[in-house]
């Protein structure tokens, strides 16, 4: 009779054991989820702090160059994806789109040696690329979430219950080549 107590305490404590691991790991992933989703946030917070900017460049640039119509459609159009875009991966593709609008736009400046002198477009530049240093960080920042929370997801214990909570891997904010980059810009 006192084995079979001894052999029901040890199953109940292995279970107890196993129950509390279980729930720690759940809630570990819980936390590191979170975490991505708040990375994200942020480089969502710089996206859209330049697209705010945007409108009072293309505005400044306007006045100036007011025939350079098509580039000035462009930001609009690259803008508008970027403020639809809801997954990673279109945020991204938004971003680069809107980057190399940008870039054109900063090609039609050097054409127009008053606009690079006026004290709004220079204080919006330098805005522009304060904003630009911040999503940089914002990607690193969120990429470095992700390889950690993917790691997890993926090693073991962890993937023996992760895909059974719904637990998948998180996708990179890969920028297209050289949209990281900010453009440079002569004001000779």
């Amino acid at each position: 009779m006192k084995a079979g107590w001894i052999v029901l305490i040890v199953v109940v404590a292995l279970v107890a054991i196993l129950a509390l691991s279980l729930a720690g790991g759940y809630n570990g992933l819980v936390a590191q989820q979170e975490s991505v989703k708040t990375a994200f946030s942020a480089i969502d917070t710089q996206l859209q702090r330049r697209a705010d900017l945007i409108p009072n460049l293309v505005a400044t640039v306007k006045g100036f160059a007011a025939q350079e119509k098509t580039v000035i459609a462009s930001i609009a159009d690259a803008r508008a994806k970027l403020a639809g875009a809801t997954t990673v991966g279109d945020k991204a593709t938004a971003d680069a789109e809107l980057t190399g609008a940008l870039s054109r736009l900063l090609v039609v400046v050097e054409n127009y040696p008053e606009l690079k002198t006026d004290k709004t477009f220079i204080a919006l530049m330098d805005e522009l690329a304060g904003t630009e240093n911040r999503i940089a960080v914002a990607r690193k920042d969120y990429n470095d979430v992700v390889k950690t929370y993917n790691t997890k997801v993926r090693t073991f214990p962890t993937v023996l219950y992760a895909g059974l909570f719904g637990f998948a891997q998180a996708e990179y904010f890969e920028a297209a080549p050289g949209s990281s980059t900010v453009p440079t810009v002569s004001f000779s």
